[in-house]
């Protein structure tokens, strides 16, 4: 069954879209909030259609994810209880929330950072600072530098890849794939 390899195909054709810019300062800014997708699905190959802009799309990537950071943030401190807590519940992660928690007290502005720069569900940890009041500058400079170290390390690797690369995970993307979701299945089971 062939579906990387039309995804693939689709999300190249969104990346080099005249309003790709704003798919990805508005994905980039949700991802930090409740989206489940990482922006790195639609910064990767963007970087890799248009290596030129690999730096400014980078930028803008980081700027906009850091602003729904704020956002979380806000709603974490503000609206944990009525908004925050049906929408954890509703998706099943309050377990996730718990981890978050323990983290931040063993680790401090560190987790933002770790969160920011690692595949770890930022969002969880942009309510959580929230929630446990933790010191706003801090977050943010840590979340600076987490999401703008991830997104223009994978930025700029994409766009020295180039067209090269892009046609090499065109031929192997249906292999990536469908190791990435037996990858997923082992893990969920591991940890079940």
């Amino acid at each position: 069954m062939r579906i990387f390899s039309a995804l693939y195909a689709k999300v190249m054709t969104w990346s080099r879209h005249r309003n790709a810019s704003y798919f990805l300062s508005g994905m980039s800014f949700i991802e930090s909030i409740f989206w489940p997708i990482p922006v790195d699905v639609m910064l990767a190959p963007m970087a890799m259609a248009k290596p030129n802009k690999a730096v400014r799309f980078a930028m803008l990537a980081t700027v906009t994810s850091v602003l729904g950071a704020a956002v979380g943030y806000y709603l974490g401190a503000t609206l944990y209880d009525p908004v925050v807590v049906p929408i954890i519940e509703s998706l099943h992660a309050m377990d996730k929330m718990k981890i978050a928690e323990a983290w931040f007290v063993e680790y401090g502005v560190w987790v933002i950072f770790i969160a920011g720069f690692s595949p770890i569900p930022y969002k969880v940890f942009t309510l959580t600072a929230g929630v446990l009041s933790m010191a706003f500058w801090p977050f943010i400079l840590a979340s600076i530098v987490g999401r703008g170290a991830r997104f223009f390390l994978v930025a700029l690797l994409m766009a020295k890849g180039g067209e090269k690369m892009e046609k090499k995970l065109q031929q192997y993307v249906e292999y990536l794939g469908w190791g990435v979701v037996l990858l997923a299945v082992i893990l969920y089971l591991s940890l079940r």
